[in-house]
C-alpha cells in the first residue's frame, strides 16, 4: 500500500546513519588537514624561500595566495556543497588538495609555488564547508551532536598549534617539501574513506541556479578585504592602496548585499546572516580568531626569537593549549551542551581564554615557561575549546538543509577574515610599541651586549602590547556571545521536522529527515 511505503521511507530516514561516527573520523581528518595547512607552511617558509630564491618582499605571497583563495572562494565553496551534493564536494576537495600539495612540495621557483598555494586555497574552500554541513547533516540526535562537534570544535581550535609541532619536525628532521607532502596521505585515506562511508541525506540539496552576480561579487569583495588586512600590515594603514582597498572592499560587498537581497536565488540568503543567533557565532568567532591568530604568531617569536626555542621545541610548546581545547571541547562543553543553553558555554569561555591571554601581557625577557607561559596556555585552550564547540553547532542553526553548506561557509570566512584582520592589526600595533619603545631607550644601550638586551626587550614590549589588545577584543566577543545568542538548550532528541530560519527559542538541528 503507497501509505505503508511512504511510512517505511520516513521511519527509515528517522533512523541515524549507521556509519555515522566512521563518517566523522573521515570528516574531522579533512578538518584537521585544512587547519594544519594553515600553520604548517610558515613554519618552512624560511627554508622554502632560500631553496627557491623567493625574495623578502615576495615571501609573504606564499601565506598570502594561500589566504585570498581560501576566504574569496568560500562562500563559494559553500553554494556548491548545497548545489552538488556535500560528499561530492568534500571528495573532489580533497582529491585537489592533495593534487595541489603535491604541486607545491614539487616546486621548482616561485611561480609554481604561488600557484600552488592558491589551488590549495581553492579546493580548502571547497572542502571546509562541505565537511562542517556533512557534519550538521550526520548527526540528528542532540546527544550524539554534542559529541561530534566537541571532537570537530576541538581540530578546528587545536589543529593550528598541531600544525607548528608537525612543521617543526618535518623542517628540521626531513625537508620543508615535505610539508606539502604530508597532505596527500592524509587526503587520500579521507576521500576515499568518505566515498565508502558517508551517506548524505536524502533531499538536501539546493538546485536553484547559480547567483553568477553573487559569486563575482563576494568573491571580488573578499578577496579585496583580505588583500587589504595583508597589505595593511606590510605598507601600512594610511597607505593610498590599502585605504583604497578597503574603500573597494566596502563597495563590493555593499552591492553583493543589495544582489542577494533582490535576486530569486541568492548565493548568501540574508536569512542566514539576520537570523540573530547565528549572526551571535559569526561575529563572537570572527573576533575571537582575531586574537588567537594573534597569540600564534606572538608566542611563536618570543620562544623562538627571545628564549632561543628550536622549531620542534616551539611546537611542543603549544601543547598545553591544545590539551586545553580537547578538553574544553571533548569534556565540558561536550557534556553541558545539552544541559545548558550555549551562551553560558560561550561567553563564560572566551572569558575564560581572556584570561589566560591576560596572564600573558605580563611576558618579560627571562619569562618561567612553567610559571606564566604554561597556565596561560592551559586557560586559553580550555575557554576556546569550550566557546567553540557550541559556536561550530551552532553556526547552522535552525538553517534549512538546503542552505547548511553555505551557512557552514559563513564560519569559516569569519575565522578566515578574522585571522587577516589578526594577523595585520596586531602585528601593526605591536610594531609600533616596539618602536616607540626603542626611541624612548635608546639613550641606555651604549654597549653591545646592552643593545642586544634593548631589542629584545623592544620586542617583548611590542607582544605585551598587542596582547592587551587581544584581551578586549576577546572579552568583547564574551559581550557578544551573552546579549545575541538567546537560544536554550537543545532537545535531547533527533529533531525530525523542518527548521526554520528564524526560530531563536531552541536550537534545531538543521536537518530534516526524508
Amino acid at each position: 500500500m503507497p501509505g505503508t511505503a511512504e511510512t517505511a521511507r520516513s521511519t527509515a530516514a528517522l533512523q541515524p546513519d549507521p556509519g555515522r561516527w566512521k563518517a566523522l573520523v573521515f570528516i574531522a581528518l579533512a578538518q584537521l588537514m585544512v587547519v594544519l595547512d594553515a600553520t604548517i607552511v610558515n613554519i618552512a617558509l624560511p627554508s622554502a624561500q632560500q631553496d627557491l630564491g623567493i625574495s623578502d618582499g615576495n615571501r609573504q605571497w606564499v601565506i598570502t595566495a594561500y589566504a585570498l583563495a581560501f576566504g574569496g572562494l568560500l562562500l563559494f565553496g559553500g553554494r556548491i556543497a548545497d548545489l552538488w551534493g556535500r560528499k561530492r564536494t568534500f571528495v573532489v576537495g580533497l582529491i585537489g588538495f592533495a593534487a595541489a600539495s603535491a604541486l607545491g612540495g614539487a616546486a621548482t621557483g616561485e611561480a609554481m609555488m604561488l600557484g600552488a598555494r592558491a589551488l590549495q586555497g581553492a579546493f580548502g574552500a571547497l572542502l571546509a564547508p562541505a565537511a562542517l554541513s556533512l557534519l550538521a547533516v550526520t548527526f540528528t540526535d542532540a546527544k550524539e551532536r554534542a559529541k561530534a562537534f566537541g571532537i570537530y570544535g576541538a581540530i578546528a581550535g587545536g589543529g593550528g598549534a598541531v600544525g607548528l609541532i608537525l612543521g617543526g619536525f618535518l623542517t628540521e628532521y626531513l625537508n620543508w617539501r615535505w610539508t606539502f607532502f604530508v597532505n596527500i596521505p592524509f587526503a587520500i585515506v579521507a576521500a576515499v574513506g568518505a566515498y565508502l562511508v558517508i551517506r548524505e541525506p536524502a533531499g538536501g540539496r539546493n538546485r536553484s541556479a547559480l547567483d553568477i552576480p553573487g559569486v563575482i561579487l563576494s568573491t571580488l569583495g573578499l578577496v579585496t578585504l583580505v588583500y587589504g588586512f595583508t597589505r595593511a600590515e606590510s605598507e601600512g594603514w594610511s597607505d593610498a592602496g590599502t585605504i583604497g582597498l578597503f574603500v573597494g572592499s566596502a563597495v563590493l560587498l555593499g552591492a553583493f548585499v543589495l544582489v542577494e537581497a533582490k535576486v530569486k536565488s541568492p548565493l548568501l540568503p540574508l536569512r542566514v546572516l539576520t537570523e540573530r543567533n547565528r549572526g551571535g557565532v559569526y561575529l563572537s568567532l570572527g573576533l575571537a580568531v582575531i586574537a588567537m591568530f594573534g597569540l600564534f604568531l606572538f608566542l611563536t617569536y618570543y620562544l623562538q626569537i627571545v628564549q632561543g626555542y628550536s622549531p620542534v621545541k616551539t611546537g611542543f610548546a603549544f601543547l598545553p593549549m591544545i590539551a586545553g581545547m580537547i578538553i574544553g571541547s571533548t569534556q565540558i562543553g561536550t557534556r553541558l551542551m545539552t544541559r545548558v543553553p550555549p551562551r553560558l558555554l560561550m561567553a563564560p569561555g572566551f572569558l575564560t581564554a581572556a584570561v589566560g591571554m591576560l596572564l600573558l601581557t605580563q611576558l618579560e625577557v627571562g619569562t618561567s615557561y612553567a610559571g606564566l607561559i604554561l597556565p596561560a596556555q592551559l586557560l586559553l585552550g580550555l575557554g576556546m575549546g569550550t566557546a567553540f564547540m557550541p559556536a561550530m553547532s551552532l553556526a547552522t542553526h535552525g538553517v534549512d538543509p538546503k542552505d547548511a553548506g553555505v551557512a557552514s561557509a559563513m564560519v569559516n570566512t569569519s575565522q578566515q577574515v578574522g585571522g587577516a584582520i589578526g594577523t595585520a592589526l596586531l602585528n601593526t600595533i605591536a610594531a609600533s610599541a616596539t618602536t616607540a619603545y626603542l626611541v624612548d631607550h635608546a639613550a641606555g644601550a651604549t654597549t653591545p651586549a646592552a643593545q642586544k638586551l634593548l631589542q629584545l626587550q623592544g620586542m617583548v614590549e611590542g607582544y605585551t602590547a598587542a596582547i592587551w589588545w587581544a584581551v578586549g577584543i576577546l572579552v568583547v566577543s564574551a559581550a557578544i556571545a551573552a546579549v545575541l545568542i538567546t537560544t536554550g538548550k537543545p532537545d535531547t532528541g533527533v529533531v525530525a521536522g523542518g527548521s526554520g530560519a528564524g526560530a531563536e527559542d531552541e536550537v534545531k538541528v538543521p536537518v530534516i529527515a526524508h
